[in-house]
């Protein structure tokens, strides 16, 4: 026992380490006890037990070995040092736990692996488990296999990866312990799970009896994805997900939409090991491939094709061997041989992926032009080879041989090529299937569908076909254009029958056809971007696309048809062919015809005066004829006739210039005012260019030939006019037609012109004797630059010096010039916000299509063999020679094709060429060529590209200078994409070249930073990026250094730390250290090219774009315009520009530009502030949250600051000295007056800049930034602003740091400006900020954080308290017990305070407290003088002035607040308290009387005060008033005289974007909509109102919900006045059954989607609307009319059903609405068009025949439908189909045999059933009773109920006859009685059916009590009945009214009106309604109804089954006798007090 006291006194971990086993184990029992109660997982206690862990699980007695696994596995889950031992303790897991004999152990052990994996250690974990697989224990294999399958199981394929573990699988199966074959197999099954049939391959060759078994499991699996089932800590959110799904039954596919959990397709090909191929083969395959014997020739290919069959091949240099193949395919003459080889590259296509890219365009023209050979199996050979090598490049890459081929003469080539294009369309998608593709392949293929052979027509079809399947209609329809209505339909038709490789349709054409409109600028974006012929098509993609749904809320276009304007020029045809999508056909008219339709229109005096001799009176005439047209319709203008009258003799030949002036303006104005047509625009075009040289008259020519351009369209008027005006001599019409261009190209933009066209007219002119013609055309050239840009001049190279020194002064002036955006053009052909997007999109386009439109040699015929062979010469002269005639092959032809023989490979062996002179003579071949051929150079990059690369390790620096020049040359034309995908660069890197290392490194340094996105690729060059930065050579370590930033930037720090996992330990460190100092200096990425440019610039490709537009607009000196687009670049604003330029800013005028400090400091870039949010909120720049802030947040804000502030300043503020920073707030202060926009715009930029201050130790800059601060929040104060989220969560939680500081003005100034904030920005979210301030260290923080809390509680009373009052309460209340006095006393002051303003209910509030701390505070109140209740006036006073602002019409002005405030700190509140605008609204729906008198201003939820309306007058008949001309307004007042249009007016400001607008357009129609005998001026528009309140609903749900700047509590106040006013229109159920079923189906829609939005559920007031608009919908679904919300609900359930993006929950409440209208129906059958509703069920049923519906996941659907249907049969009976007459062919409907099955089943049920519960005295009935027998019995029952004693009795009978033979006819015995006996007997059967059938089950459902059904009334010649309750009283009518006039009464309604009442059953249906009749304030009695309401039908949510009796009143449920009197007169107290 001496012992263990000795161990018992030790610290735990000192027992853990103990000899003895006792003494560890009860250490690791109490250390299972500490780390189960250490709550901080960063607690410094767990760093102790760090090196003992391993000891823990490897601890060599068993029993301690099992307490110390316990321990281990829960310090691993609440340790966040734990990851730092998963190498060790795995380690000892795997060799000392899992061979443990104990169950337990081996459990325990499996739980800590996987533990290690949830705390993201995946790797190491897996990585020891499959080092436990070589293990010599089998246990141990066995255990760590089990624990492989349980992780895999548990957290998926993208956690654990398969690929090491697939590759140890096969070892796994020969195991000769069957244990472990189990296990592998298990195993297997679970891999099988995740990643289906891509583990086949791998596992194709284990023993056949294994493999089937396996396969025999696998079967057995269910098809549904796996889910991953536990989650990593970084994986929370996915967690709580899957927790809910759970929850809520385990929905299946809760997840399916959701990206994150779906399962990621795991391609085979990835799990495969790499065979090297090149080694093995045959050593005399060179001889044997050449041999003359085909027999030889047979067996070396057969060698190849042996080697290709392997899956995956190592990537090595095939061009030899594809060569040979190549050779074999094109020239043997042996087909079979032909076929064998095209295997062989089928082959090595498939097993070398995107490797063998570099090969496709060698073989492709080859594969193409050999399809000449008939034979099926060369045929197909040929096919499965061109498809294997298409799949490993791009249709890109390849398009110029596939276009070649075309022309070919023979069919069969013919054929085969369009049908290859067709299967590679297949392949692609819009983005990748781009115009400028599409524009060539579609004019080959429409030369195709002429052909002669029908084979080449069919194939040229398909192709078509395809190609519009995947690009849609909008992309291809443009090149269609020529194409008759057979052939088009015929590619239509191809097209349906296309199925695209990516399964569904990606293209446009689905689009097209839902939504015509909108899909217009959708698709052109698609094909537009990927157009971009540059590797950031996917920058110019992410942009527009983003900016779509903008565009598309935009609303539909203006005009009737769409931007087609746009959409021609896009598509990059000709304008010719474009306009024509949108031009007015027109035949030409005789003339005859044309003087007939004239007439019709003109004067006979005008026509007959035409061609008068005199021209006084043609002049007459030509006035008359200007003022009929003036007044012409746009529908009745004859153009062509009118403009063939004017071209009438004398026509343009007119000699009198008065006469030909008017006659030139009147053509205007028939081209602006009528349909004008080419066809008429001809007919005039030739006079009008003939007069635009007059000096008299060429005015008006160029004013009707713009009339023209605009009608139809610029690019073919300017074609037309142009050559018109050059096959004239006059010059003076040359130069001013091309002066007219001029201006027209800047006036209509420059999309859609056909440049070629021009730059051959302009030549002309060039050349012209006339020195005004040759100024005018270089005046065009300017302004043609300023759209196209450099790419111009290259078209006039080869002018003379002279001329062409000219054109570049020209260039020159325009260089520092944006073009101006389109002034014309646009409106009449787009309309709609869309434009911005497309037309950016174009003029991407314009600079790429340029480079198309030059004139490219085909040089490959020069490239001949006997070249090729000299240039691989052994003699190095020879090969010289060789090199030098390429020169100047290239030279000549300027611009060439891309097809150049066999030239790359002959210029790649070059570049290894011994001799260094040559290797930089290809170097500069290489360099030219790649200007010379364009972007088309990017299919030479794998071939050529990359070598060039591998000259970048040439030990001669020369050459490594030309290599670098060369590939600079290359990317600039091909983008960096090419370059950094596959695996060529991180082969270049691997190779330990101390100078290819340095040169590839810093070459990637430079290229990176300028991109704004990379391929994944990238990551594989990070292994060998960490190997040099541990290189020999200290410069590749630096150039490593250097890069390691920018691949940081692409690849981001995660991935770039994971990719160390692989490194030694040692190397381990060091690298993440270096990663660590380069995420500090991390840039960011480059930014899109900005919004504003695409207008501003106008349409200036980003590529050209020579100055930025935010620097235009800022107006700053002309020499900043210079350097700023350099600025922009750099930091990636242009995405186009080269990385070196970006960099060189200029200095020189650097140095000016910092003397020059005039102009503004902060300059407004138009959404600047917007994209900064929205990049810190995609994470694209660095969060702003810091405890210091380190280098990288300094230099991040520096660069946001670049754009917008001016240079100078900049320097000032980031200066290191802080007078600087001194002389920066001293010019700040000088210009916050003169510049607020411009601080405004930038202060997120300021406010961060300032919180770097709060940080700087020097006083003088703190005092002088907090002095900067109060006048900035007090401007802003004055401006109105509100600070953004973001604003203040970068800049409060700073802010208050300084609250804690020791100097007492610092103190003070902070929290001045803190009360300052309050004004700007809610207190109840400051409150959140300053609470956490109090959990600071710094006492004095918590103090006067404790303190501020106090004087916002009293300032903005208990609201302010956040989250709720009760928590922060209870928060503040700890401080009661700090250590620190002042922080003690500030709590206690703090609470004291909020019991001032709360009373008594603070400790509750509190909750428990020490006895120490409550007789503290106890103490504290008792001493505190102040009473509770001065409280609440203090409150009322303080917020009046914060409701204030909220709009206009609140302008009563309040009194300033009561000077009796006690703390001090409020008097700086007191100088300007101000409206905190929409943050005090409190409970929404509730009207708290108390608290309404107290507060003598506050209205609870802030509305517009109403006007008081003399609706009176809208009654009176209507007088026409005085036409006056007078501002529309909105209020009904102002024009009694038309109702309807005031209406109207007011019902179009609800779906207004403004809220507060569409609140007060609300409040005007709720005025309407409570008063009775105005309410029914709404109606006819209710639709109308209907319409605007769900647009209203869908603009919040999309946009204010989204909008992080608007205040949710304004959209809860739309909310609520929305369902307000639903509410009082659907109590009236005249107006109610107005609604149409289209807009029910829309308003059901929109809230259904409101009840289930999430947002709204979080928000404060969420539940109490997603209340209300339950209460709503119920008043929807039983007001209404039933055909229409029947209908409504049936539409809306067949379109959720189908839409793949409907939540289950949202078809499951349509259902819900849906049962509840079966329950309605017994009411309401008679009031149903049944023929509609069945056409209706009929239309769903065809959408959905029942299997289909058996599918659907719920079985819902199928069950409603049925109980709908049986529901109608049961009410109906066979009458039910005399009403399908609304269904066409019946015989064919689900729904007529389904009606019949259910009379059937309900005949046959009821023949078989006999009644056992027959009430007394009802007569039992023999079921073969005859007819006369039957007619007596009814006789009977009929006798008994019209008798009054009988009457119940009889009822009951005739119910149970009924009951028995439900298809016994009653007819005759009703018929001869009165309408009300019929109606009678009716209800009183009703009622018995609802007293048996669960007494009163309906009522329950439907929430009308029994009372309401059945209230039958009196009559004295037929019976008296009494109806019986529920309770089985009786009840009369007379209860019923006693009942209503207490209501009216408690309502405050005057009982007098009885007679005008409705009839009392439908007084009683409409329960909820009280017409309130004072207007005053309309929102109080909305409140109150909603309120009552609300209590009536608390649990009447659709899914309630609970009983509850509307019937009972509309007060609340706490419905004492409340004294009226007094309630009017508080409520009159309130009023007054108000005014």
């Amino acid at each position: 026992m001496g012992d263990d006291s000795e161990w018992m006194k030790l610290s735990i971990d000192q027992k853990c380490e103990h000899k003895l086993w006792k003494a560890r184990v009860n250490g690791y029992e109490e250390a299972l006890k500490l780390f189960q109660k250490i709550e901080d997982e960063k607690s410094p206690e767990w760093s102790k037990y760090l090196g003992l862990i391993k000891k823990f699980v490897t601890d060599s007695n068993a029993v301690a070995q099992l307490k110390g696994l316990e321990a281990a596995l829960a310090y691993v889950e609440n340790a966040h040092v734990a990851g730092k031992t998963t190498g060790e303790v795995i380690s000892g897991v795997v060799n000392k736990v899992f061979n443990q004999p104990k169950a337990r152990a081996k459990e325990l052990g499996i739980d800590i692996c996987l533990m290690y994996i949830e705390i993201e250690k995946g790797e190491p974990v897996q990585e020891e488990l499959l080092k436990g697989l070589d293990n010599k224990n089998p246990k141990i294999i066995v255990a760590c296999i089990e624990t492989l399958r349980k992780a895999l199981s548990d957290f998926g394929s993208k956690i654990i990866s398969l690929k090491p573990i697939i590759k140890v699988l096969p070892k796994l199966f020969e195991s000769r312990e069957k244990a472990v074959r189990d296990e592998a197999k298990l195993l297997a099954v679970e891999i099988y799970r995740w990643i289906r049939d891509a583990l086949r391959p791998p596992l194709q060759n284990i023993n056949s009896v294994q493999l089937k078994e396996l396969e025999e499991e696998w079967v057995k699996l269910p098809p549904a994805a796996p889910k991953q089932t536990r989650f990593l800590r970084s994986q929370q959110e996915l967690k709580a997900k899957f927790e809910q799904q759970q929850a809520a039954g385990g929905d299946a596919d809760g997840g399916g939409d959701d990206g994150d959990e779906v399962v990621p397709q795991v391609d085979a090909y990835e799990l495969l090991e790499a065979v090297e191929i090149l080694s093995k083969l045959p050593k005399d395959f060179d001889d044997k491939i050449e041999a003359k014997k085909w027999q030889e020739r047979k067996e070396a290919l057969e060698a190849v094709e042996m080697l290709v069959k392997n899956p995956k091949l190592e990537a090595g240099d095939y061009a030899d061997l594809v060569k040979a193949l190549k050779k074999v395919v094109g020239k043997d003459t042996n087909v079979m041989l032909v076929a064998l080889a095209a295997k062989c590259l089928a082959g090595l296509a498939t097993g070398l992926r995107k490797k063998f890219g570099q090969y496709a365009g060698q073989v492709v023209p080859t594969i193409l032009e050999k399809f000449k050979e008939k034979k099926p199996q060369v045929v197909q050979a040929l096919q499965e080879a061109i498809d294997a090598i298409f799949l490993t490049t791009t249709l890109q890459n390849i398009s110029e041989d596939i276009l070649a081929v075309m022309d070919n003469k023979n069919p069969t080539i013919k054929q085969q090529t369009s049908l290859f294009i067709a299967r590679s369309f297949r392949h692609c998608t819009p983005s990748t299937l781009p115009k400028s593709l599409l524009k060539p392949f579609c004019a080959a293929l429409l030369k195709h569908i002429n052909d002669s052979a029908p084979e080449v027509r069919d194939a040229a079809f398909e192709a078509l076909g395809t190609a519009l399947k995947v690009a849609g209609e909008k992309a291809v329809n443009p090149f269609l254009t020529d194409v008759d209505k057979l052939k088009l339909d015929r590619v239509k038709e191809c097209a349906e029958k296309v199925e695209l490789a990516y399964g569904k349709n990606t293209g446009g054409g689905a689009v097209d056809k839902k939504e015509c409109r909108p899909a217009a600028g959708k698709t052109l974006v698609l094909s537009g971007a990927a157009g971009d012929k540059d590797t950031k098509d996917t920058s110019a993609k992410s942009g527009p696309l983003k900016k779509m749904p903008a565009a598309k809320s935009g609303g539909p276009p203006k005009k009737g048809k769409p931007a087609a304007a746009a959409g021609a020029g896009g598509a990059g045809t000709k304008g010719k062919k474009g306009s024509e999508t949108k031009e007015i056909f027109e035949p030409e008219l005789s003339i005859e015809v044309c003087e007939e339709k004239a007439s019709a229109v003109l004067p006979a005096s005008c026509i007959q005066q035409l061609d008068s001799g005199n021209w006084k009176e043609r002049l007459a005439c030509m006035e008359e004829f200007q003022k009929a047209v003036e007044l012409m319709e746009r529908s009745e203008m004859p153009c062509q006739a009118l403009v063939r009258m004017l071209a009438k003799k004398p026509g343009w030949k007119e000699t009198n210039f008065q006469v030909m002036q008017m006659k030139l303006h009147i053509v205007a104005l028939i081209a602006q005012k009528g349909n004008f047509s080419k066809t008429s625009a001809q007919i005039v075009l030739d006079g009008l260019v003939d007069k635009i040289g007059d000096v008299k008259c060429g005015s008006n020519a160029k004013e009707a030939m713009t009339a023209i351009a605009e009608a139809c369209l610029l690019p073919w008027t300017a074609e037309q006019a142009m050559s018109m005006a050059f096959s004239q001599k006059n010059p003076k019409n040359q130069s001013e037609t091309l002066n007219w261009l001029s201006n027209a190209i800047k006036e209509f933009g420059f999309s859609g012109l056909n440049v070629k066209a021009f730059i051959s007219n302009v030549k002309t002119a060039l050349a012209a004797t006339n020195p005004a013609v040759r100024i005018a055309a270089i005046t065009l050239l300017g302004v043609m630059y300023l759209y196209v840009g450099p790419p111009l001049r290259m078209f006039f190279e080869d002018e003379k010096p002279a001329l062409l020194s000219q054109i570049d002064a020209e260039f020159e002036k325009m260089q520092g010039q944006t073009a101006p955006a389109p002034t014309r053009g646009t409106t009449k052909h787009s309309g709609g916000s869309g434009d911005d997007v497309e037309e950016g999109e174009e003029q991407e386009d314009i600079g790429n299509d340029v480079v198309d439109l030059l004139p490219r040699a085909e040089i490959s015929d020069k490239i001949t063999d006997e070249l090729v062979s000299k240039i691989g010469d052994k003699n190095w002269k020879i090969r010289k020679e060789g090199l030098d005639e390429v020169t100047s092959i290239i030279n000549d032809a300027k611009f060439i094709q891309p097809n150049i023989g066999e030239l790359p490979a002959a210029l790649k062996c070059r570049l290894n060429d011994s001799n260094k002179i040559l290797v930089q003579q290809t170097l500069s071949i290489l360099q030219q060529l790649a200007t010379a051929m364009g972007p088309n150079i990017r299919q030479h990059v794998k071939s050529l590209g990359i070598s060039i690369i591998t000259v970048l390790g040439d030990s001669k620096n020369n050459v490594r200078a030309a290599a670098l020049a060369t590939v600079n040359a290359w990317t600039e034309q091909t983008g960096m994409k090419e370059w950094l995908e596959g695996e060529d660069l991180s082969e270049e890197l691997k190779k330990e070249n101390p100078f290819l290392r340095q040169e590839l490194l810093g070459w990637l340094a430079d290229k990176l930073p300028t991109l704004r996105s990379v391929p994944s690729d990238l990551l594989l060059c990070v292994p060998h990026l960490y190997s040099c930065l541990e290189d020999r050579n200290g410069d590749v370590r630096k150039k490593a250094q250097d890069a390691l930033p920018f691949f940081m930037m692409h690849l981001g720090f995660e991935k770039m730390a994971k990719a160390t996992c692989k490194l030694k330990p040692t190397s381990k460190d060091q690298v993440l250290a270096m990663l660590e100092k380069a995420k500090a200096i991390m840039p960011a990425k480059p930014a899109a090219p900005a919004k504003t440019s695409s207008r501003a610039v106008g349409a200036a490709p980003a590529k050209f774009q020579s100055a930025s537009a935010p620097a235009e607009e800022s107006g700053s000196s002309t020499m900043e315009n210079k350097t700023d687009p350099k600025k922009a670049k750099a930091g990636g604003a242009a995405s186009k520009t080269k990385g070196t330029q970006g960099k060189k800013v200029p200095s020189k005028p650097n140095l000016k530009e910092d003397d020059d400090r005039s102009g503004p400091i902060f300059i407004i870039v138009p959404n600047g502030k917007e994209q900064r949010m929205k990049d810190e909120k995609g994470l694209k720049v660095l969060k702003w949250n810091f405890t210091t802030p380190r280098d990288e947040y300094i230099e991040q804000l520096k660069t946001q600051m670049s754009t917008c502030v001016a240079r100078w300043l900049q320097d000032e503020m980031f200066h290191t000295d802080f007078q600087h920073h001194n002389k920066a707030l001293a010019v700040m202060v000088e210009h916050l007056e003169s510049e607020k926009d411009g601080v405004i715009s930038c202060l997120d930029l300021i406010l961060k800049w300032l919180t770097l201050r709060f940080f700087d130790t020097n006083t003088s800059v703190l005092m002088k930034a907090l002095e900067y601060l109060k006048l900035l929040f007090t401007l802003l104060r004055q401006e109105e602003y509100h600070l953004t989220e973001n604003e203040a969560s970068s800049f409060i939680p700073y802010l208050i740091l300084k609250v804690g500081e020791p100097k007492d003005v610092i103190r003070k100034d902070v929290r001045a400006i803190l009360n300052r904030m309050c004004l700007i920005y809610p207190a109840s979210k400051m409150f959140t900020f300053i609470m956490e301030g109090t959990k600071s260290k710094n006492s004095k923080q918590r103090a006067e954080c404790l303190e501020e809390l106090g004087c916002l509680v009293e300032s903005y009373g208990m609201n302010v308290c956040q989250p709720t009052p009760g928590k922060a309460l209870k928060e503040m209340a700890t401080h009661i017990g700090d250590r620190d006095n002042t922080v003690r006393n500030a709590a206690l002051n703090t609470i004291v305070t909020v019991y001032n303003v709360h009373g008594d209910q603070v400790f509750k509030l509190i909750g428990n407290l020490s006895e120490k701390d409550m007789s503290m505070l106890e103490e504290r109140i008792k001493r505190s003088a102040k009473r509770p209740a001065a409280a609440p006036a203090r409150q009322a006073e303080e917020k009046p002035q914060r409701v204030q602002s909220t709009n206009a019409n609140t302008s009563v002005l309040r009194k300033g607040p009561a000077e009796d405030i006690s703390s001090k700190l409020n008097q700086a509140r007191n100088m300007n308290v101000h409206s905190e605008t929409t943050h005090t609204v409190p409970r929404e729906f509730q009207l708290d009387l108390d608290e309404i008198e107290n507060d003598n201003g506050t209205v609870q939820c802030e509305m517009p005060a109403l006007v008081q309306h003399k609706l009176d007058d809208i009654f009176e008949p209507v007088l026409i008033p005085e036409p006056k001309i007078r501002a529309v307004s909105p209020h009904f007042d102002d024009m009694h005289s038309n109702t309807a249009s005031t209406i109207n007016f007011v019902i179009s400001q609800v779906a207004s974007g403004d809220i507060n607008t569409s609140i007060q357009a609300l409040a005007q129609i709720d005025e309407v909509l409570r008063q009775e005998d105005k309410a029914e001026a709404m109606s006819g528009h209710i639709d109308q109102f209907l319409i605007a309140t769900f647009m209203q609903l869908r603009l919040i749900y999309n946009t204010h919900m989204a909008d992080e700047k608007l205040d949710k509590d304004e959209i809860v106040k739309l909310y609520s006045c929305i369902i307000g006013n639903m509410i009082s229109l659907f109590q009236m159920e005249s107006l109610a059954r107005e609604a149409s079923t289209g807009v029910l189906k829309d308003l059901m829609h929109g809230l259904i989607t409101l009840m289930l939005d999430s947002r709204v559920e979080d928000l404060e007031e969420g539940q109490q609307v997603i209340r209300s608009v339950n209460l709503l919908v119920v008043k929807v679904l039983e007001k209404s009319d039933q055909t229409n919300i029947l209908s409504a609900l049936l539409v809306l359930l067949q379109d959720s059903l189908l839409a793949t993006a409907s939540s289950p929950k949202f078809s499951e409440l349509v259902m819900k609405c849906l049962w509840r209208m079966v329950r309605l129906l017994p009411e309401t059958i008679n009031n149903i068009n049944l023929d509609r509703i069945l056409l209706d069920i009929h239309i769903f049923m065809k959408v959905f025949p029942k299997e289909k519906l058996k599918q659907c996941k719920s079985e819902f659907p199928i069950r409603t439908l049925k109980t709908l249907l049986h529901t109608l049969c049961k009410l109906k009976g066979p009458k039910i189909l005399d009403h399908l007459t609304m269904i066409e062919n019946k015989n064919e409907s689900e729904l007529e045999a389904h009606l019949c099955r259910v009379m059937k089943h309900s005949v046959d049920q009821t023949g078989s059933k006999t009644d056992k519960d027959t009430e007394k005295g009802a007569s039992r009935i023999d079921e073969k009773s005859s007819k006369a027998k039957v007619n007596d019995i009814l006789a009977e029952i009929f006798k008994k109920i019209g008798s009054k004693e009988n009457t119940k009795e009889g009822l009951a009978e005739l119910y149970e006859y009924k009951k028995k033979y439900s298809d016994a006819d009653i007819e005759p015995f009703l018929k001869n009685s009165s309408q009300f006996f019929q109606s009678y007997v009716e209800r009183g059967l009703r009622l018995i059916e609802m007293e048996r059938e669960g007494k009163g089950r309906i009522p329950s459902s439907t929430g009308i009590s029994p009372q309401e059904v059945t209230c039958v009334p009196t009559s004295t010649n037929t019976v008296s009945a009494s109806t019986g309750n529920t309770n089985g009283e009786e009840v009369g009518p007379s209860v019923y009214l006693e009942r209503l006039k207490i209501l009216r009464q408690r309502c405050g309604l005057d009982n007098a009106k009885q007679e005008d009442r409705p009839a009392l059953p439908s007084l009683l249906s409409k329960p909820a309604a009280p017409t309130v009749a004072s207007s005053t304030d309309m929102l109080h009695s909305k409140l109150s109804q909603l309120r009552e309401s609300r209590e009536h039908y608390q649990h009447l949510d659709l899914d309630s089954n609970q009983t509850h009796s509307s019937g009972t009143g509309t007060t609340s449920s706490s419905s004492t006798a409340t004294n009226i009197d007094d309630l009017k007169k508080r409520l009159e107290r309130i009023k007054s007090s108000r005014k």
